[in-house]
Protein backbone atom coordinates (compact mmCIF):
# COMPACT_ATOMS: atom_id res chain seq x y z
CA UNK A 1 0.00 0.00 0.00
CA UNK A 2 1.36 3.39 -1.21
CA UNK A 3 -2.04 6.00 -0.10
CA UNK A 4 0.35 6.86 2.62
CA UNK A 5 3.03 7.99 0.42
CA UNK A 6 3.17 11.75 -0.10
CA UNK A 7 6.65 11.81 -2.16
CA UNK A 8 8.27 8.70 -3.36
CA UNK A 9 12.25 9.32 -5.02
CA UNK A 10 13.99 6.48 -6.51
CA UNK A 11 17.21 6.40 -7.13
CA UNK A 12 17.96 10.25 -8.49
CA UNK A 13 20.75 11.39 -10.07
CA UNK A 14 21.63 14.26 -11.26
CA UNK A 15 24.86 15.65 -12.80
CA UNK A 16 26.34 19.40 -13.36
CA UNK A 17 28.56 20.34 -15.93
CA UNK A 18 30.68 23.29 -15.12
CA UNK A 19 33.39 23.18 -15.28
CA UNK A 20 33.63 19.52 -15.73
CA UNK A 21 31.06 17.04 -15.43
CA UNK A 22 30.14 15.73 -11.73
CA UNK A 23 27.91 14.16 -10.51
CA UNK A 24 26.20 16.30 -7.32
CA UNK A 25 23.41 13.30 -6.27
CA UNK A 26 23.93 9.27 -6.85
CA UNK A 27 21.30 7.36 -6.85
CA UNK A 28 19.50 8.86 -3.97
CA UNK A 29 15.94 6.66 -2.86
CA UNK A 30 13.63 7.52 -0.33
CA UNK A 31 9.77 7.94 0.99
CA UNK A 32 8.09 10.31 2.77
CA UNK A 33 4.87 10.04 4.77
CA UNK A 34 2.22 12.04 4.68
CA UNK A 35 2.45 14.97 7.21
CA UNK A 36 5.95 14.00 7.98
CA UNK A 37 7.98 16.49 8.97
CA UNK A 38 11.17 15.47 7.00
CA UNK A 39 14.79 17.67 7.52
CA UNK A 40 17.43 17.27 4.61
CA UNK A 41 20.79 18.22 6.65
CA UNK A 42 24.42 17.86 5.54
CA UNK A 43 27.66 19.79 4.89
CA UNK A 44 27.84 22.55 2.28
CA UNK A 45 28.36 21.13 -1.10
CA UNK A 46 26.32 17.99 0.12
CA UNK A 47 23.56 18.37 -2.30
CA UNK A 48 21.03 18.80 -0.29
CA UNK A 49 19.59 22.19 -1.94
CA UNK A 50 20.20 20.49 -5.64
CA UNK A 51 17.99 17.53 -4.23
CA UNK A 52 15.13 19.68 -2.87
CA UNK A 53 15.13 21.36 -6.44
CA UNK A 54 14.58 18.25 -7.82
CA UNK A 55 11.97 16.87 -5.62
CA UNK A 56 9.98 20.57 -6.11
CA UNK A 57 9.64 19.60 -9.82
CA UNK A 58 11.79 23.32 -10.38
CA UNK A 59 14.74 21.62 -11.89
CA UNK A 60 13.90 18.69 -14.42
CA UNK A 61 17.50 17.52 -15.59
CA UNK A 62 17.76 14.44 -13.58
CA UNK A 63 17.82 10.61 -13.55
CA UNK A 64 15.48 8.62 -12.05
CA UNK A 65 12.23 9.20 -10.90
CA UNK A 66 9.91 11.46 -9.02
CA UNK A 67 6.00 10.73 -7.45
CA UNK A 68 4.48 13.56 -5.59
CA UNK A 69 0.75 12.01 -3.98
CA UNK A 70 1.30 9.13 -6.59
CA UNK A 71 1.69 11.44 -9.97
CA UNK A 72 4.77 10.91 -12.00
CA UNK A 73 6.06 13.86 -12.33
CA UNK A 74 9.56 12.44 -14.80
CA UNK A 75 7.81 13.50 -17.99
CA UNK A 76 5.10 16.13 -17.49
CA UNK A 77 5.77 19.38 -19.67
CA UNK A 78 7.49 22.88 -17.90
CA UNK A 79 3.67 24.12 -18.10
CA UNK A 80 2.03 20.94 -16.37
CA UNK A 81 4.87 21.57 -13.47
CA UNK A 82 3.67 24.61 -13.56
CA UNK A 83 0.95 24.21 -12.49
CA UNK A 84 1.19 20.89 -10.43
CA UNK A 85 3.51 22.96 -8.31
CA UNK A 86 1.25 25.98 -7.78
CA UNK A 87 -1.48 23.56 -6.49
CA UNK A 88 0.31 20.62 -4.63
CA UNK A 89 3.39 22.50 -3.21
CA UNK A 90 3.78 24.80 -1.22
CA UNK A 91 7.76 27.16 -0.99
CA UNK A 92 9.32 28.78 1.89
CA UNK A 93 13.10 30.23 0.75
CA UNK A 94 15.90 31.67 3.06
CA UNK A 95 14.90 34.66 1.56
CA UNK A 96 10.99 35.77 1.41
CA UNK A 97 10.72 36.83 -1.89
CA UNK A 98 7.27 39.39 -1.23
CA UNK A 99 6.75 41.89 -3.38
CA UNK A 100 8.29 44.67 -1.36
CA UNK A 101 5.83 47.57 -2.61
CA UNK A 102 3.20 45.32 -2.58
CA UNK A 103 0.51 44.64 1.24
CA UNK A 104 1.28 41.56 2.95
CA UNK A 105 -2.10 40.89 1.67
CA UNK A 106 -1.77 41.15 -1.43
CA UNK A 107 1.53 38.63 -1.55
CA UNK A 108 -0.26 35.66 -0.29
CA UNK A 109 -3.14 36.17 -2.52
CA UNK A 110 -0.98 36.19 -5.56
CA UNK A 111 -0.89 32.41 -6.25
CA UNK A 112 -4.31 31.73 -5.59
CA UNK A 113 -5.06 34.27 -7.87
CA UNK A 114 -3.05 32.86 -10.28
CA UNK A 115 -4.58 29.41 -9.91
CA UNK A 116 -7.92 30.94 -10.48
CA UNK A 117 -10.12 28.11 -9.00
CA UNK A 118 -11.47 30.65 -6.16
CA UNK A 119 -13.16 33.87 -6.43
CA UNK A 120 -11.09 37.45 -5.63
CA UNK A 121 -13.79 37.52 -2.30
CA UNK A 122 -12.83 34.37 -1.39
CA UNK A 123 -9.36 34.43 -1.60
CA UNK A 124 -9.27 37.67 0.32
CA UNK A 125 -10.98 35.94 3.16
CA UNK A 126 -8.98 33.21 2.91
CA UNK A 127 -5.52 35.44 2.86
CA UNK A 128 -6.81 37.40 5.92
CA UNK A 129 -7.25 33.65 8.06
CA UNK A 130 -3.85 32.62 7.23
CA UNK A 131 -2.56 36.19 8.41
CA UNK A 132 -4.49 35.94 11.64
CA UNK A 133 -3.27 32.06 12.33
CA UNK A 134 0.30 33.48 11.66
CA UNK A 135 -0.66 36.82 14.08
CA UNK A 136 -0.25 38.99 11.26
CA UNK A 137 -3.75 40.45 10.98
CA UNK A 138 -2.57 43.92 12.14
CA UNK A 139 -0.13 43.69 9.45
CA UNK A 140 -2.50 42.73 6.63
CA UNK A 141 -2.44 46.14 5.02
CA UNK A 142 1.38 47.05 5.11
CA UNK A 143 3.50 46.74 2.51
CA UNK A 144 5.94 44.30 2.53
CA UNK A 145 9.26 46.63 3.04
CA UNK A 146 7.81 47.74 6.43
CA UNK A 147 7.32 44.52 7.68
CA UNK A 148 10.41 43.04 10.25
CA UNK A 149 12.39 39.79 9.25
CA UNK A 150 10.11 37.71 10.96
CA UNK A 151 6.85 38.68 10.15
CA UNK A 152 8.00 39.33 6.77
CA UNK A 153 9.08 34.99 6.60
CA UNK A 154 5.84 34.44 8.12
CA UNK A 155 3.89 36.14 5.38
CA UNK A 156 6.02 34.13 3.07
CA UNK A 157 4.59 31.20 4.96
CA UNK A 158 1.12 32.30 4.86
CA UNK A 159 1.15 32.72 0.87
CA UNK A 160 3.09 29.40 0.58
CA UNK A 161 -0.05 28.17 2.37
CA UNK A 162 -2.80 29.94 0.27
CA UNK A 163 -3.80 27.18 -2.11
CA UNK A 164 -3.82 24.64 0.52
CA UNK A 165 -0.66 22.63 -0.39
CA UNK A 166 -0.22 18.87 0.23
CA UNK A 167 3.92 19.52 0.57
CA UNK A 168 5.78 22.97 1.94
CA UNK A 169 8.88 22.90 0.90
CA UNK A 170 11.87 25.27 2.60
CA UNK A 171 15.36 25.72 1.45
CA UNK A 172 16.68 27.11 5.23
CA UNK A 173 13.59 28.50 5.78
CA UNK A 174 15.11 29.92 9.21
CA UNK A 175 18.69 30.96 7.66
CA UNK A 176 17.63 34.60 7.99
CA UNK A 177 15.98 34.61 11.56
CA UNK A 178 17.56 34.87 15.09
CA UNK A 179 16.53 32.13 17.68
CA UNK A 180 12.69 33.50 18.84
CA UNK A 181 11.45 33.84 15.10
CA UNK A 182 13.10 30.33 14.57
CA UNK A 183 11.38 28.67 16.93
CA UNK A 184 7.98 30.53 15.78
CA UNK A 185 8.43 28.93 12.05
CA UNK A 186 9.46 26.02 13.76
CA UNK A 187 6.51 25.59 15.53
CA UNK A 188 3.97 27.00 12.65
CA UNK A 189 5.67 24.01 10.66
CA UNK A 190 5.20 21.17 13.29
CA UNK A 191 1.47 22.29 13.74
CA UNK A 192 0.46 22.41 9.90
CA UNK A 193 2.00 19.13 10.05
CA UNK A 194 0.31 17.68 12.81
CA UNK A 195 -3.00 19.40 12.59
CA UNK A 196 -3.72 19.64 8.93
CA UNK A 197 -1.51 16.41 7.57
CA UNK A 198 0.86 18.34 5.39
CA UNK A 199 4.05 16.92 4.17
CA UNK A 200 7.18 19.40 5.70
CA UNK A 201 10.45 18.86 3.51
CA UNK A 202 12.91 21.52 4.48
CA UNK A 203 16.64 21.98 4.70
CA UNK A 204 18.54 23.63 7.08
CA UNK A 205 21.83 24.25 8.11
CA UNK A 206 20.11 24.65 12.65
CA UNK A 207 20.95 21.04 13.86
CA UNK A 208 18.12 22.12 16.84
CA UNK A 209 15.32 22.82 14.18
CA UNK A 210 16.53 19.46 12.35
CA UNK A 211 16.76 17.19 15.76
CA UNK A 212 13.09 18.41 16.52
CA UNK A 213 11.83 17.31 13.03
CA UNK A 214 10.27 13.86 12.98
CA UNK A 215 13.20 12.73 10.64
CA UNK A 216 16.39 13.84 9.48
CA UNK A 217 18.05 12.88 6.13
CA UNK A 218 21.63 13.39 5.82
CA UNK A 219 23.67 13.72 2.86
CA UNK A 220 27.18 13.54 2.02
CA UNK A 221 28.72 13.79 -1.19
CA UNK A 222 25.31 13.13 -3.12
CA UNK A 223 24.61 10.20 -1.35
CA UNK A 224 21.97 9.57 1.14
CA UNK A 225 24.47 9.04 4.20
CA UNK A 226 21.86 8.16 7.11
CA UNK A 227 17.77 8.23 7.88
CA UNK A 228 16.90 8.77 11.13
CA UNK A 229 13.59 8.96 12.89
CA UNK A 230 12.88 10.83 15.79
CA UNK A 231 10.25 11.15 18.40
CA UNK A 232 11.15 14.90 20.02
CA UNK A 233 8.34 17.16 19.84
CA UNK A 234 9.20 21.03 20.05
CA UNK A 235 12.34 22.99 20.98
Amino acid sequence: MTTNIALRATNISKFFYQPEKFKVLKDVSFDVQKGEFLTLIGKSGSGKSTLLYVLSTMDTDFEGELEINGVSLKHKTQNELSAFRNEHIGFVFQFHYLLTEFSALQNVMLPALKLGKKSKEEIEHKAYEHLEMLDLKQQALKPANRLSGGQQQRVAIARALINDPSIIMGDEPTGNLDSKNTKVVFDIFKQLARQNGQTIIAVTHDDDFALNSDRVIELSDGCLLSSHTLHKHGF
